[in-house]
């Protein structure tokens, strides 16, 4: 596979909110260092007795979701970097693995006193209004362009711009199916997924062994009939001015559930690990998987000489809509850390650390990340992934949020995602979705906003 060197840079316009410059704050600028430089010290000083002050020992818990593998790594490298250049700061890593969705894992980790001082926060607006978390400390936003507020206040540190989901798919199975062009609409893509079914190999490879990986595709067909026209629909949900039992909704989950059910998906599906699906693609198990670029990395390292592309599937009108806005997701200080002067200042230069260009240029080309800095990030990128900027910078791509990124009065309620996930796998293990499901939906919908409400 040829790598060409484009530049990876933050200029893909307001709905990534990035930009080029990043003031310098090297990981190494440790603010309790204090040196005596004075030539005029006194004679006993000047006789070869160092003034500089130990830094003092400080040590905080850093916590991150662990689901890919290459974002996994590259959070490990950043930590054992920090720490061999800042051997007086011990940074002790919770993450783990295990089939526990995130939330539910930090869910545990804060009920026995465990809540991580840094940490990856993706249900923000939960865990900001429960009080777990602080206001991002000044200094920090310094590194970025923009991050968006929940409520005036910055909660989160981007750590990536937020990439797309596509079609990974094997060049040679396309060419052995005869498959000579990426699809144009929804259907041409069906029509992809029967061509490869009809050369006897499984179309699409699909992680349903972990809970997040059904958001793929969940989200890629709501967002296609409901959010890409309605922004607002998570509020009107609430409000009981829309539900899942609407027009838009149902074609989204009968096309989802379509990909199962006609056999385009492995069968495989619920046994499957989301860091399995890169094994199976590239040994020919399966042409195609849905995900992101941060995949790109985990495939090449598979095999390094397998050929693949990237596509976005259009809707059936042939429109491109995308996960690619801004969200509230990213790096976040807990309360209690905030609160103690030492582990706040030792955290800070952490981040300082890990957005500088150096070590931050490492993290984006380990995990195909879009930058999110000031300063400019330049990498060497693969043809896929100049596939996905290129989508990014179409001013004819829609932009949109996920059904669980929304905040503010749009908010999901964050007990629902799973909760649906897990229905969709119990329709599809029983072959019977029908809009009774989806007025299951409705109703889960209502009592968890209902018992968020009393819990405040």
């Amino acid at each position: 596979m040829a790598i060409s060197k484009k530049a990876i840079t933050a200029s893909l316009g307001s709905a990534l909110a990035l930009s080029l410059i990043l003031t310098a704050c090297g990981g190494n600028n440790n603010s309790g260092s204090n040196s005596n430089s004075n030539s005029s010290a006194a004679p006993e000083a000047s006789a070869g007795a160092s003034t500089t002050e130990p830094k003092k020992e400080v040590t905080f818990t850093i916590g991150y979701a662990t689901g890919d593998p290459a974002g996994k790594q590259a959070n490990a490298d950043a930590i054992a970097a920090f720490t061999k250049a800042n051997p007086n700061i011990k940074v002790v890593d919770l993450s783990e693995g295990g089939m526990a969705s995130y939330l539910d894992w930090l869910k545990t980790k804060d009920a026995v006193g465990e809540f991580p001082d840094l940490v990856e926060m993706r249900d923000t607006q939960l865990f900001s209004e429960a009080g777990k978390i602080a206001e991002l400390p000044a200094e920090w936003l310094e590194l970025f362009k923009d991050a968006p507020q929940l409520n005036g206040k910055n909660w989160t540190a981007p750590i990536a711009g937020t990439a797309p989901q596509g079609i990974i798919y094997s060049k040679k199975a396309y060419a052995d199916a005869g498959i000579t062009a990426e699809p144009k609409t929804y259907d041409e893509f069906l029509q992809i997924q029967e061509k490869l079914k009809a050369s006897g190999i499984t179309p699409l490879t699909f992680g349903g062994k972990d809970i997040f990986h059904w958001g793929f595709w969940i989200n890629k067909f709501f967002m296609d009939d409901v959010f890409a026209s309605d922004p607002n629909w998570n509020s009107k949900r609430t409000q009981g001015q829309a539900s899942f039992t609407d027009e838009g909704p149902m074609q989204a989950m009968t096309d989802f559930t379509d990909l199962f059910t006609k056999g385009y998906v492995d069968k495989g599906w619920a046994s499957t690990a989301d860091n399995q699906t890169a094994s199976m693609l590239v040994t020919g198990k399966a042409a195609e998987l849905f995900s992101g670029p941060w995949m790109f990395s985990q495939i090449s390292q598979a095999d390094p000489n397998f050929d693949f592309g990237w596509y976005p599937v259009p809707d059936r009108q042939g429109k491109i809509v995308v996960n690619g806005l801004n969200t509230l997701q990213g790096w976040a200080i807990s309360t209690e850390a905030n609160a103690d002067a030492d582990k706040k200042a030792a955290i800070t230069e952490f981040i300082k650390f890990f957005y500088s260009k150096d070590q931050y240029t490492k993290y984006a080309q380990a995990t195909n990340a879009i930058p999110v800095t000031k300063e400019e990030i330049t990498y060497e990128a693969a043809p896929q992934m100049e596939s996905v900027l290129k989508v990014m910078n179409d001013p004819n791509t829609v932009k949109s949020l996920m059904i669980n990124s929304f905040w503010g009065e749009d908010q999901m309620p964050t007990q629902w995602r799973n909760w649906f996930y897990k229905l969709a796998q119990e329709w599809l293990t029983k072959g019977d979705f029908s809009a009774d499901y989806m007025k299951k939906a409705d109703a889960e919908w209502d009592a968890n906003v209902k018992a968020n409400a009393a819990g405040k």
